[in-house]
């Protein structure tokens, strides 16, 4: 004979979903957190409420005009292009530096929990943060008090 251990919270309609949503990322986060290059791509936190998911991108010395975000059926991605030149020309020679920087991370998003229709994104102090809102099925409720007569 063996134990099992059972959750007995039955009071949400969905499984934990944190631990599913973005899993392709968040299981491969060792391989996934460098590009081609061997360069790094930005850090990324997720939260779970009661109404949404929250995505922070740490991406500094960005402006919003670098980033594009697509929802893609069930796929999120976030993508970013920055190239940066430089010209300085002194007595006898040119120097010319340039910088090219650019990321692309995708998460799978459950079509039947995020409302698409309504993620928004915003850029402030080097973090791109998005809300992702749940669908009104997906949201946590209070558990319903049934009367007895």
């Amino acid at each position: 004979m063996s134990l099992v251990k059972r959750n007995s919270n039955t009071q949400f309609a969905f499984p934990n979903l944190l631990d599913d949503f973005f899993s392709r990322e968040l299981f491969n986060w060792g391989n996934n957190n460098f590009s081609a290059t061997s360069t790094t791509v930005p850090a990324v936190n997720i939260r779970e409420s009661a109404d949404k998911y929250e995505v922070e991108v740490a991406a500094p010395g960005m402006s919003k005009e670098d980033f594009k975000i697509t929802l893609d059926h069930n796929f999120l991605t976030i993508s970013s292009s920055k190239k940066q030149e430089e010209v300085k020309k002194e007595e006898g020679y040119t120097r010319k530096e340039f910088s090219y920087q650019s990321f692309t991370r995708s998460f799978e998003v459950p079509k039947e929990v995020v409302d698409g229709e309504n993620i928004k994104a915003t850029y402030e102090n080097g973090i791109l943060l998005l809300s992702l809102p749940k669908k009104e099925e997906a949201k946590q409720k209070a558990p319903k008090t049934i009367e007895i007569n």
